[in-house]
């Protein structure tokens, strides 16, 4: 592989004009597909083989004009001071909104507050329910608008409006944070290279990949049903990885300089060996986002598919145009160890000759491993306490900032009609095989009538044919508490009893019992898509080191950070630690996609630090260093460019902290912090002291073993058999 990469580079060196062009027009081509393209929304949300969605599909079926999934809005009304919503003027106001909102055309139906019982016992709050023809994604502006104006008209009256519901969910901000985090990546990068120039290269590359990406990603939502928060995750690590490796390659090109040789050279041997780590490593995060579509949750695979696609490219720009932006750049990029004139080139060392700092700590850890694998493993497992109590659940109104009318509706309606109202549960009784539907029916209400946390039971209302029913359940507490999830649990365990008994089957949904369900699912799924995920880099990793100990090492050390992230975000989000200063205004469960997310995403970026760190002692060991030595020599080569990397990783998924949509603030701060543990914890401080430990037997791999594995050649040793060629015909010649 090094051979080929070599070549390649060395191919985009010369034919820099071309290659340029290549991705300038591609980058083009998607803007224009992304600006001639619907609008995309919320992504459409099913849970295959769950009895939330298996019940919303009986719906469908038996329910023809319900719109099961149509979207939906809660008009809230709060009246003035010292008066009620059934004073004549206010109920005037309220049922004036109602018309207003029956008129729109795509409305299927709108709940006056007064016909069907919607005010509170105290009279002050009342709400109207909007129900849609369509889902959110697919509601127009114009139905957006008509719902905000008629709101708007109740409040213009004295009324305090607020409108809750699906209907006017928006596209996240990540706010002017995510900017900062792209400067502070350009800092780090001018402060490593010692040159503006080669410190723009990355940031270049890296935004034309995610402008690519997020085109495309754009230009297919509509088609694709691809949600806003798919866009942002892509943005999200195409970015990160993007400048990450080109980061590599240009240090590497840099390096290659320093030893003398020609640009063209150097730019097809940086590609040869860097590159190489950098297929790799591109491979691992690949493995660990297409994985994700083990869960089965189509939102979830799409979203993966998508990072995985924006990843593949920047790994493609960073293999072909770094190498022909080097060729544009000419003597204008300095060899390792030189900076530019603006920034102090040409001055001589204070201390010449002295180790940098990576060889100094590498030379410490060596000398001390015991210690320093101790403190590592004891520092990240006190970080991880907090994770033993992990509570999962799904964001909903509750959780949005105060400053949204969502949120406001859900305090509402909190306030009027109790907590468990902005959550209620949908019973649906499939009577079709009993002998008495109607029987069945009562029997249902009455048995969840005498459950715990259950404030209203409404009557069943059956279907045209009266072999199905609906009955609408509201608890006594939040939709997000385990109060909630047990009377769920109960309801479904009852529902098993009935069943029995009058030959029906009964069946939990809405909007609450679905991200049980979801949350469930994603339990179930996290073991087996950690050994999917982890297996196969396994495999990758023996390929690339040629070693059984290195690669299980990388695993158990990712194991290390990841639960050590995970403590942190529990901390944060569940427990209240530094929520002012993370901006998290309502603590709870942690968001059940995170613990897979953060496997599958961590776990790829991880394999990324310990591939181009590794590799780089690999290839001293290969070329006769001593075990502990070949870790020095890596991090004397590797260390200063993993640790620009891994500052520009945290400053990049930093910047979603500012985020307005809660999932995307949690997994902003779930992979800084998974980073930060990673890079400066484990792959510094743990991975030397073990391999220090270890010494040769690192390196071990049966013969056997050894025979059967392709030879990728990631530490360049075909380079230097391909350099003894080219001089051989030389000579010849």
């Amino acid at each position: 592989m090094a051979t080929f990469l070599y070549k390649l580079g060395r191919l985009a060196f010369r034919r820099r004009h071309f290659v340029a062009l290549i991705w300038v027009a591609l980058l083009t081509l998607a803007g224009v597909g992304a600006a001639s393209a619907p609008a995309a929304g919320n992504t459409s949300f099913s849970i295959p083989g769950t009895e939330a969605q298996k019940a919303f599909d009986l719906l469908e079926q038996r329910f023809p004009g319900m719109s099961a999934d149509g979207a939906t809005a809660r008009v809230v009304f709060k009246a003035p001071k010292g008066e009620k919503m059934t004073d004549a003027v206010n109920k005037a106001t309220v049922e004036k909104t109602v018309t207003q909102l029956r008129s729109g055309s795509e409305v299927a139906s709108v709940a006056d507050p007064y016909t069907g019982h919607a005010v509170s016992k105290n009279g002050t709050i009342a709400y109207a329910s909007v129900k849609y023809e369509v889902s959110g994604m697919e509601l127009a502006d114009s139905s957006k608008d008509a719902l905000t104006d008629a709101a708007q008209d109740a409040r213009d009256a004295g009324l305090t409006v607020e409108i809750g519901g699906d209907a006017l969910s928006a596209t996240p901000e990540t706010g002017s944070s995510e900017i900062i985090g792209i400067a502070v990546a350009a800092v780090v990068l001018v402060i490593t290279f010692g040159s503006l120039l080669a410190a723009g290269f990355p940031l270049l590359t890296a935004i034309i990949g995610v402008g690519i990406g997020v085109s495309a990603i754009t230009a297919l939502a509509s088609a694709l049903d691809l949600g806003t928060t798919t866009s942002t995750l892509a943005s999200m690590i195409g970015l990160a990885v993007g400048i990450d490796y080109a980061l590599f390659i240009v240090s590497r090109y840099r390096a290659e300089l320093a030893e003398g040789r020609e640009r063209e050279d150097a730019a097809g041997r940086a590609v040869g060996t860097a590159g190489s780590a950098v297929v790799f490593a591109g491979l691992t995060v690949v493995i660990a986002l297409v994985g994700l579509s083990v869960v089965n949750i189509p939102m979830l695979t799409k979203m993966g598919i998508a990072a995985a696609g924006t990843v593949a490219i920047a790994v493609l720009i960073a293999l072909t145009m770094i190498p022909a932006l080097l060729g544009y750049a000419g003597r204008r990029i300095k060899p390792a160890g030189q900076k530019s004139r603006l920034l102090g080139g040409g001055r001589t060392p204070r201390k010449p000759g002295r180790p940098n700092m990576g060889t100094r700590w590498a030379s410490f850890v060596v000398r001390r491993p015991v210690a320093v694998l101790l403190l590592g493993v004891l520092g990240l497992g006190a970080a991880a306490v907090p994770a033993a109590s992990l509570e999962l659940g799904l964001p909903d109104d509750g959780s949005q900032p105060t400053s949204t009318t969502q949120r406001r509706a859900y305090d509402l309606l909190s306030e009027g009609f109790g907590p468990g109202f902005n959550g209620p549960l949908m019973i649906v009784v499939d009577a079709k095989g009993s002998a008495d539907p109607k029987a069945a029916f009562a029997e249902v209400g009455d048995e969840i009538k005498g459950l715990k946390d259950v404030v209203t039971v409404t009557p069943a209302t059956p279907n045209k044919a009266g072999d199905t029913a609906t009955i609408t359940v509201v608890p006594d507490s939040k939709p997000s508490s385990t109060t909630t999830e047990d009377l769920v649990h109960a309801i479904r365990d009852k529902g098993a009893d009935i069943a029995r008994k009058t030959d029906s089957q009964v069946l939990v949904t809405g909007s609450t019992a679905m991200n049980i369900d979801v949350s469930q699912k994603l339990n179930d799924a996290l073991l087996p898509y950690l050994a999917l995920v982890v297996g196969l880099a396994f495999l990758l990793l023996i390929v690339v080191f040629r070693s059984i100990l290195v690669p299980l090492k990388a695993a158990l050390g990712f194991l290390l950070s990841v639960m050590a992230a995970l403590g942190a975000v529990v901390a944060v989000f569940q427990w209240g630690w530094l929520s002012g200063l993370m901006n998290v205004e309502e603590t709870g469960p942690v968001m059940s996609m995170m613990p897979i997310f953060m496997v599958g995403v961590v776990f790829g970026l991880a394999m990324d630090y310990e591939v181009f760190l590794v590799t780089r002692m690999r290839e001293a060991y290969v070329h006769g260093e001593k075990p502990s030595q070949a870790v020095v020599t890596g991090f004397k080569h590797g260390a200063r460019v993993v640790t620009a990397a891994a500052v520009i990783m945290i400053a990049v998924f930093s910047g979603f902290i500012g985020s307005s949509e809660s999932m995307v603030k949690m997994i902003g701060f779930g992979l800084a912090i998974a980073v930060f543990f990673d890079a400066f914890l484990v792959r510094m401080a743990i991975v030397p002291a073990v391999l220090a430990l270890l010494g040769k037997r690192a390196w071990w791999l049966p013969k056997w073993l050894d025979r059967a594995l392709p030879n990728v050649d990631v530490e360049g040793e075909g380079l230097r058999a391909h350099a003894a060629e080219e001089q051989k015909e030389l000579v010849r010649a």
